[in-house]
């Protein structure tokens, strides 16, 4: 496939992977009905417990769709990796290029670990211990990529852009860091620091999408002829 191709189909990626999050989560919250599952306190990770009835950090437990978030969990991390890297090919070199391709790998392997491992005491010791591990370092270099987007000069990106990545990647890192202040909050502040490259996501793609779309349809369109 030729490298000219690569952005359009990292675009597509990155919008797709978003997609496949929301409508995953939305439908895996929806099943699950006792207690009803609240996005404000219950966690994105309970999603993903296969143990119904698990008592943990004062919240009950059970989600039917457990199969359906963690695969989400683990083709997330692919995906974003895949788009992130598509992106990162054409327009990066030297030493942002090999940053950003491995900050896409080490959120793809944490995702891999957050979908293998569940977020609940109920099993081994080391698993709750690894899928807190791989979503920190997911969520922490997710958050990265998107404000390195912003941040890095050479990328000749319109200024509002550039403002917006910063401003989301930065304020997804910042919720991260308040995740633990209440019980009531915790699912608010977890989601502000992952639907903060979700939101990245869609924005960059669609915006890349756009743009592609414009150049075709300018390419195509026919020269005028002097009479």
């Amino acid at each position: 496939m030729s490298r000219k191709n690569w952005l359009p189909l990292g675009a597509a990626v990155l919008v797709l992977n978003a997609v496949q999050w929301v409508v995953s989560e939305a439908v895996a919250a929806a099943a699950w009905t006792s207690p009803p599952y609240s996005y404000a306190t219950n966690y994105i990770s309970d999603l993903g417990v296969p143990n119904c009835g698990t008592r943990y950090q004062g919240r009950t437990i059970c989600s039917p769709d457990h199969v359906l978030m963690n695969t989400s969990f683990i083709v997330q991390g692919v995906l974003l990796a895949i788009g992130v890297v598509l992106l990162a090919v054409p327009l990066l070199t030297g030493r942002a290029r090999r940053v950003v391709i491995a900050l896409a790998g080490a959120h793809a392997v944490g995702f891999l670990l957050v979908g293998l491992f569940h977020g609940s005491p109920a099993g081994p010791a080391y698993s709750l211990a690894l899928h807190v591990a791989g979503a920190s370092v997911a969520i922490l270099c997710a958050n990265t990529v998107v404000i390195m987007a912003g941040s890095l000069r050479s990328l000749r990106l319109p200024r509002a852009y550039r403002v917006f990545s910063i401003a989301v990647g930065a304020l997804g890192l910042l919720s991260e860091a308040f995740v633990g202040a209440s019980t009531s909050t915790a699912g608010i502040f977890e989601r502000g620091g992952v639907y903060s490259w979700l939101l990245w996501s869609v924005v960059t793609g669609v915006s890349l999408l756009v743009r592609q779309a414009r150049r075709t349809a300018g390419a195509k369109m026919p020269e005028n002829v002097p009479a």
